[in-house]
């Protein structure tokens, strides 16, 4: 099996050669690009497995080089973890409204980070349930292919939305926490913001229409996927 490919988007070159060189004894193949249009080149030319994005970046800011990956079909599956020295809780929020599958703060763990990293790719590149169609309501899901279609319309999801939805439809009606959402989706344990999963629950259901009444909120607890 080849070696990840990791694309190191980040300015400080010091801490992005530390990076590549941690990431490549723990096996990667890491790639570095020093500002955000070269690093939009580098992840169009590449097709890296994921992306280490930092925020703050000459030329062109980390969110607008995330808003650009997430609207190129070439690049809008390929995992993001943005890397920052903005640690307020908005600036968490708007990063995963526009399409981050994690966040870091620095100063950060480099162990914690290569953890992070493992469990990101662990759970947009392996599919959870194989081989099934089961139709709810009016959406029909076919895992696959990975795709939830509506009709004749197949919705566009990213990997963390197909797998958040997946989990909440392998056990309908079931109560699943914010806690264990996290835990299950994002792969990692409750670390005191559960924020992460109501905006994407927010995102899926937008991109559901009208069915997204079908995934309801249990008030104080967390979310289930009803029938109807």
């Amino acid at each position: 099996m080849s070696a990840k490919t990791i694309l190191i988007i980040e300015d400080e070159k010091d801490l992005a050669e530390l990076l590549a060189f941690n990431l490549k004894n723990e096996g990667y193949h890491p790639i570095i690009a020093l500002d955000g249009l070269s690093g939009l080149e580098a992840a169009r030319r590449n097709s890296p497995d994921l992306v280490l994005l930092d925020l703050m970046l000459p030329g062109m800011l980390g969110m607008e080089v995330c808003k650009i990956l997430r609207k190129d079909p070439k690049t809008a599956i390929i995992p993001v973890i943005m890397l920052t020295a903005k640690s307020e809780e908005i600036d968490q929020v708007v990063g995963f409204e526009i399409g981050a599958d994690d966040y870091m703060a620095k100063p950060f763990s480099t162990r914690i980070l290569l953890l992070r990293i493992r469990a990101v790719l662990q759970r947009t590149c392996l599919p959870r349930v194989e081989g099934k169609v089961n139709k709810i309501g009016p959406l029909t899901i076919d895992t696959d292919r990975h795709l939830v279609v509506i009709g004749d319309e197949e919705i566009e999801l990213t990997p963390i939305e197909y797998n958040l939805f997946i989990t909440l439809a392998e056990k309908l009606g079931k109560v699943h926490s914010r806690e264990d959402l996290l835990r299950i989706v994002w792969g990692y344990t409750y670390t005191g913001d559960t924020r992460t999963v109501n905006t994407y629950i927010t995102k899926l259901r937008a991109k559901l229409g009208v069915a997204g009444d079908l995934i309801k909120t249990v008030r104080g607890f967390g979310y289930k996927l009803a029938e109807q």
